[in-house]
């Protein structure tokens, strides 16, 4: 044991007295300003250096092997002696109770790292970027490697960082109060990346202590572990930016847009039924939208979540790729290998709620932080979630830097915004009683509105060219309106009223569909009020809806028939396409998450007829500009008869100034045989498309190609088509050249 003069003895026996409040608050984890204590400190007329250290049996410094006198029947040292020979950031040797002994710079020799002006802009809600800030960052502070951890809590009484490192005990690294700013942070030096770790809070009314995931965090544990993990700073090498500036250029109004849904955990598994990974399924699915000719990718949400039956809309981590298929440079891979190879990549984003797990955002330093207070606010009763604060700066702002971060580090081409509807209005599935009214009396969301304002500003401004879009189920107005005409800002909205539509009409007897007429048609009312994706999405397939095919009436023949004329309408129809993973070869049973898809029905050629018909479909959608051109202005559509209820048959034109194809659709069963339409002009047409083509397995039954129109007026028109239409299916039609 060190022997002292009892001059030192006597100055470590003063300071123990002098502070022994601030130090018993040390040794309880219930201090709000550790600094204060811990570090070089002047206590009297004396200049020391206190360390709190439990479990340890000696403690020097290092450089000069000074010795550190322990104050009496506790677990804090004091170093007296030859303090002006000791550095600004001193070495500690540490003997523990078990004789290990280990060297390390003391976190409480660093000043303040973050700047005041960050934490401002991070309080006034407009720091993009304060994912660089807040969290765990690898830094260099003086030469000293080590990392930089914060965090917002300004409802806490003491922070502390825990984790391996530190057997996870909240006494070891309280972490700075940066005051008004509810910001703490603390630099632990010799760190390193993969260091496993949470943080430690105390709330300051009740007590109760709470250890939370990193909010900020950039990669998570694998669930059912939460803990956050410590990320170097990435280093992946892009090599997209022919994609990313292309993308800045494109006229996406005017161009095709055909997005395959995709839930990577279930689209395909290996020969153990085990996930694949980012960079595997980077190259299977590339091959596989190259072949079947889809434009992009829309990913289920691969934020973190710990549940796999959310299908991730249930999110913890905002700022990190799920640890299920990889780690965040794999997921760069992924991005990276589509946009080399010609196709984008959205993601579904949620903003609207999230769930109640103890480590996650809720109550997060004890207080509604990140959610209302009050449950007619704050919680969504159906989901058992969470609703964000959209009033709060610090809330928004951490909402709009996660948009940000996916678009900016992930190279995204786009996010899809969740349950816009559930954001949008304040009695959004909720009893009588069971809300509150907005300062106006209203039921709008008035707060939430100026979020998604502020969100989709913000991406347009910064990311041109990528895609915001909303999946809104109601009829409020302006949604992909620009923000400064009252608009919400959306690039796009999701057609839920076509959608709806159009799978009850489908669903029907062919022998009852000229009753439902009007489910086909009511669309065009208000179809070109807003810029609209027509979306066949995963929500259609679950809870007992059945399978697309399955939704389809009749004998199996007509079941497959029914899909194939959908397809074909939906094709053909203005709006940009949205098609669920499985539904592009008729998978027959609901979409399950827990398995992959059911590739061996390929084999059956009714189900490869349905691939190559949507292969097909992709492919002339892309190549015919009449098909995507003007999807979102009434110029690119015409009825030719909008009227024949008792046939069940649609016909319309799609269009561009210089062509129009000619778009016929039986929804019976019943082969028409000279059936008369009105064309533009008199001219031969060719049929460039039939769905009931021998070739997606079909009946054959309109063989014929080149048809000359016959100089007949018909339906205000100056000539007209005979035309033999097959059942259940549909026929394009263009001018021979």
């Amino acid at each position: 044991m060190p022997r002292y003069n009892s001059s030192v003895s006597d100055k470590a026996n003063l300071i123990h007295a002098m502070l022994r409040a601030d130090l018993d608050r040390i040794a309880l984890a219930n201090h709000h300003d550790p600094f204060k204590v811990l570090g070089r400190q002047t206590v009297g007329q004396d200049t020391c250096i206190l360390f709190y250290s439990p479990n340890t049996h000696q403690l020097s410094v290092t450089k000069k092997n000074i010795p550190a006198v322990r104050l009496a029947n506790s677990d804090f040292f004091v170093c007296l002696e030859c303090m002006d020979e000791i550095e600004n950031h001193y070495l500690l040797t540490r003997t523990s109770n078990n004789n290990e002994v280990v060297s390390f710079y003391d976190p409480y020799s660093f000043k303040p790292q973050l700047d005041d002006y960050d934490l401002n802009l991070f309080s006034a809600g407009k720091h993009l970027h304060i994912y660089r800030i807040l969290g765990a960052h690898v830094k260099t502070v003086d030469g000293i490697t080590g990392v930089l951890f914060a965090t917002w809590a300004p409802s806490a009484s003491r922070v502390s960082v825990v984790g391996d490192f530190n057997n996870w005990d909240g006494r070891r690294h309280p972490m700075r109060s940066r005051g008004n700013s509810g910001v703490w942070e603390l630099f632990i030096p010799e760190i390193k990346t993969g260091e496993l770790y949470k943080f430690e809070i105390r709330n300051a009314h009740s007590g109760e202590i709470h250890t939370k995931s990193d909010p900020y965090a950039q990669q998570l544990e694998l669930r059912p572990r939460t803990s956050s993990i410590v990320q170097a700073a990435p280093s992946f090498k892009w090599q997209d930016s022919h994609w990313v500036k292309s993308r800045e250029q494109n006229d996406w109004l005017h161009k095709p847009l055909s997005i395959y849904e995709c839930h990577l955990g279930s689209w395909q598994r290996d020969d153990k039924s085990q996930f694949l990974g980012y960079r595997e399924l980077a190259h299977r699915l590339v091959d596989y939208i190259k072949e079947t000719g889809f434009t992009h990718i829309e990913l289920l949400p691969v934020t973190e979540h710990p549940l796999d039956a959310s299908w991730g809309y249930q999110t913890t981590g905002y700022f990190a790729a799920t640890s299920r298929f990889g780690s965040a440079d794999d997921f760069r891979y992924f991005v990276d290998y589509c946009h080399q190879h010609g196709i984008g990549v959205l993601l579904d984003w949620v903003p609207a709620h999230f769930p109640k797990d103890a480590h996650g955002l809720a109550k997060f330093d004890g207080s509604a932080l990140y959610e209302h207070d009050d449950p007619r606010r704050g919680e969504h009763r159906d989901w058992g979630t969470l609703i964000y604060n959209y009033g709060r700066n610090e809330v928004k702002n951490f909402l709009i830097s996660s948009a940000v971060f996916w678009l900016e580090e992930y190279h995204i081409d786009g996010l899809r915004v969740d349950a816009v509807a559930s954001m949008l209005y304040l009695d959004y599935s909720r009893e009588e009683g069971d809300w509150l009214p907005n300062r106006h009396g209203g039921n709008e969301n008035i707060e939430a509105i100026e979020f998604i304002r502020e969100l989709n500003t913000v991406t347009h401004a910064h990311f041109p060219g990528t895609l915001m879009m909303a999946e809104e189920s109601t009829a409020w107005p302006q949604v992909t309106r620009p923000t400064n005409v009252g608009g919400l800002g959306f690039s796009m909205k999701w057609n839920m009223g076509w959608m709806h539509d159009t799978l009850t009409y489908l669903s029907k007897d062919p022998v009852h569909r000229h009753y439902h007429h009007d489910q086909l048609t009511f669309g065009l009312l208000y179809l070109f009020s807003e810029n609209f994706i027509l979306p066949f999405s995963h929500d259609e397939v679950v809870h007992g809806k059945s399978s697309m095919l399955y939704k389809m009436p009749g004998d199996e023949w007509q079941k497959f028939a029914n899909l194939r004329l959908l397809y074909t309408y939906m094709f053909t129809y203005p709006g940009k396409k949205l098609l669920f993973m499985g539904c592009e070869f008729g998978q027959g049973e609901e979409w399950n998450h827990d398995k992959m898809l059911d590739w061996y029905v390929l084999q059956y050629p009714l189900h490869a007829g349905i691939k190559k018909l949507v292969t097909d479909l992709n492919n002339l959608y892309k190549q015919q500009a009449t098909l995507y051109k003007y999807d979102f202005d009434d110029i690119g559509f015409e009825w030719i008869d909008c009227h024949d209820t008792d046939q069940s048959v649609l016909s319309y034109l799609r269009k561009t100034e210089q062509q129009a194809i000619i778009v016929v659709l039986n929804f019976t069963p019943i082969v028409r045989e000279g059936y008369r339409i009105g064309v533009p002009e008199l001219a031969e047409y060719e049929i460039i498309f039939n769905s009931d083509s021998g070739y997606y397995a079909g009946s054959n039954a309109s063989s014929h190609s080149g048809i000359q129109a016959e100089n007949i007026k018909w339906m205000n028109r100056p000539a007209s088509l005979k035309l033999t239409l097959p059942p259940l299916a549909g026929l394009i039609l263009k001018k021979a050249p």
